[in-house]
């Protein structure tokens, strides 16, 4: 396990298990749950070595019962812990997604402000692994519309950890999803102190004039890849909302004032996804700057593929470049 001192140059994954300690660290209400998260490190090992730092009463390895899980959190948090329960994939949230919407996110305006939930579920989300049913849905819109629940998502090593920690200190709940196609896919420098990064701020990947191209998640690199290939033709600039509720819309339009053009690129099926719900935001808020028509680059409206088709189903650069120019040569 990577320990403080030696939290320099982390994969996103390692910047997961080293926000988690140090936040267990720093304080004994932060309670970490879920299938196998104890002595087995997790399936993914994002709590390898939590156990043996903080014991069984704050490492605790749970039943297969999605709707346990977090229902069990949700009293821990309403008595003042801030747990912090993993769903193994997010493609089995679905038995505690009542207890996300009906109680989490509702527990502060339920009994007036005398509750809060301080609580952050933790989920793998996302394709590209070659896994089975089930284990590559993208379904963060479903959450996104549920007022009271904060979703966040994020696309690096360092962010993850900063926005962990804003994450697990945050007084209301928070869906922390982590895009595990990338969760060993490169390394960053992330500092050993603890850190927030705000949550509901979005960051500027890359400067452009031409277009705005907006994403999260493992989509962002694959999207600066795309930009960086179109260098010298097309001047892209890449925003990374991190956040994706609360929406950062300034951020997102202020952008979309510069260059008159956006695309969106989500792993998730087009319809009814968060392009959708930017579009319409720059419709709103910035219809006498658009040129040409948003462009939505997405999965597609069927069940998640298996492997023959997955590499097909994910936006690659290649695809997400010719959006690009579709939105731009209008």
């Amino acid at each position: 396990m990577a320990t403080q001192s030696q939290a320099e140059n982390l994969t996103l994954v390692e910047a997961v298990r080293d926000g988690l300690h140090t936040e267990m660290e720093r304080d004994d209400d932060v309670i970490v749950m879920g299938e196998d998260v104890g002595e087995n490190g997790g399936v993914f090992r994002a709590t390898e070595g939590l156990y043996e730092a903080f014991g069984e009463n704050r490492v605790i390895d749970t039943p297969l019962a999605e709707s346990g899980i977090v229902g069990t959190a949700i009293g821990m948090a309403a008595y003042g812990k801030r747990p912090v329960p993993e769903i193994q994939f997010m493609g089995f949230i679905y038995p505690a997604f009542d207890q996300i919407v009906s109680h989490a996110a509702r527990l502060r305006t339920r009994s007036r402000g005398r509750y809060t939930c301080p609580m952050v579920v933790r989920a793998p989300y996302g394709g590209g692994i070659r896994a089975p049913e089930h284990h590559s849905e993208s379904t963060e819109a479903m959450f996104v519309h549920q007022p009271g629940l904060k979703v966040v998502i994020p696309s690096t090593p360092y962010d993850t950890k900063g926005l962990l920690t804003s994450a697990v200190r945050s007084p209301d709940p928070v869906l922390f999803l982590e895009p595990k196609l990338i969760y060993r896919a490169f390394r960053e420098e992330v500092p050993s102190e603890s850190y927030e990064v705000p949550l509901g701020e979005a960051a500027v990947r890359r400067e452009g004039s031409d277009i705005s191209v907006y994403t999260w998640g493992a989509m962002a690199r694959p999207t600066l890849e795309a930009a960086e290939n179109l260098a010298g033709e097309i001047d892209v600039e890449v925003v990374d909302l991190r956040t994706l509720s609360p929406l950062d819309e300034e951020t997102i339009v202020d952008s979309f004032t510069k260059t008159g053009r956006a695309a969106v690129v989500h792993e998730a099926p087009k319809t009814g996804g968060l392009g959708a719900e930017i579009t319409a935001t720059l419709q709103e808020e910035a219809l006498l700057y658009q040129e040409a028509p948003v462009e939505r680059i997405t999965g597609f409206d069927t069940p998640f593929p298996l492997y023959a088709l997955e590499d097909y189903y994910l936006p690659e650069p290649a695809r997400i470049e010719d959006g690009i120019r579709d939105a731009v040569g209008f």
